[in-house]
């Protein structure tokens, strides 16, 4: 009997040939990644629109010309390789397409999205039936996080809200991909609520998802008196699986979500995290969904959620609340990272900081 890994292969490869289209790549030139998405979701019988709904989430649809995001994903869909996730190595087995195609053609990597998507599905054991109902998918899209728990229904949530507000979203070449929205009803099948998780000791309104031990140290060496602003060159769950990967050995305290600003702290605030060198053991570091050269990922939403949290920290610790004090990664000694990047609008940021709490100057400052 065939595995039902030739048997998705075979029809990859049957949808290609008929199409007369290597790798999916000549689609129509003047809307190629609808064209992929439609063939990919027709391939391996993914709906269109969870597919389009999964790769906004992923990238806003942007694959970054081949280069990996911080977790080792490439391309629209986020094909993961790292030590942890091996989505892009499981994306050439299943549809036949080398592994460079699939980091840097988008087609191909849309495609590659596609049949990890079905193999979950498989794996959960949705039958033709089930693949026709998009409420259906959302267990496969928890899985396709590569997170657990809170993480997975916060990242299968993300998804489902898009899929009900419809998207409207530019490609980098100027293409408009559209998601009519919908009444979604999805059935969890045994993924617990997003709300059902442990809440944060440290700032109350964020959710509380450890890091692995080895990617942060217990206690400090240092008075807390700055605050690190980061942008994750990925997406929130996947820095958050990345931050609970032993290999990683990287972390922040904070992640900050673009779509809502919902916000989930990895590691204590009196333990340092392993996010801006030599500022680790003096710095708290806040950690944004999105990628420095994309603007459309740093929303109101995140910009307000974020000052928020980081007015509320200046005010515990006493710090102040000026540019001296709350940096970007980029400005921290002996760092060689770019981020937050051009496109952080720190008058705008700095503004809704000052404008929250107490003003700082309050706090022991020692965690």
């Amino acid at each position: 009997m065939p595995t039902r890994t030739s048997v998705l292969a075979a029809l990859a490869a049957a949808v290609l040939a008929s199409t007369a289209c290597p790798a999916l790549a000549a689609a129509d030139p003047g809307r190629p990644m609808d064209r992929a998405f439609a063939r990919a979701a027709e391939a391996f019988d993914v709906p269109r629109d969870l597919l389009a709904a999964v790769g906004y989430g992923e990238t806003h649809l942007d694959g970054h010309a081949g280069r990996p995001s911080q977790a080792g994903g490439f391309g629209v869909m986020h094909l993961v390789s790292n030590p942890a996730r091996h989505t892009l190595e499981r994306a050439a087995a299943l549809t036949g397409e080398p592994v460079a195609a699939l980091r840097t053609d988008t087609a191909a990597n849309i495609l590659g999205g596609a049949a990890v998507l079905r193999g979950y599905a498989d794996g959960l054991g949705l039958d033709a039936a089930d693949r026709d109902d998009i409420d259906a998918w959302y267990p496969a899209v928890a899985r396709y996080s590569g997170t657990r728990g809170t993480a997975a229904a916060l990242y299968a949530d993300a998804v489902y809200t898009f899929l009900a507000d419809g998207i409207a979203a530019l490609t980098p070449d100027g293409e408009r991909i559209t998601v009519t929205g919908r009444p979604v009803s999805p059935e969890r099948d045994g993924v617990p609520a997003a709300g059902s998780g442990a809440r944060s000791a440290d700032y109350p309104a964020a959710l509380w998802v450890p890091a692995d031990p080895n990617n942060y140290t217990t206690g400090r060496t240092a008075k807390i008196d700055k605050i690190v602003v980061h942008v994750t060159q990925g997406s929130y769950a996947g820095s958050i699986s990345w931050f609970q990967d032993p290999v990683s050995e990287v972390s922040a305290h904070y992640v900050v979500r673009s779509s809502d600003g919902q916000i989930t702290q990895m590691v204590r605030d009196a333990d340092t995290a392993y996010h801006a060198r030599s500022a680790n053991a003096s710095s708290l570091g806040v950690e944004h969904e999105g990628f420095v050269d994309d603007p459309t990922w740093f929303t109101d939403a995140m910009y307000r959620s974020s000052a928020a949290l980081t007015a509320s920290l200046c005010d515990t610790y006493g710090i102040p609340k000026d540019r001296a004090h709350i940096i970007g990664h980029s400005e921290a000694p002996g760092n060689d990272h770019t981020d937050p990047g051009p496109y952080w609008d720190w008058a705008r940021y700095m503004a809704l900081v000052t404008a929250t709490g107490t003003g700082g100057g309050t706090g022991t400052g020692t965690g």
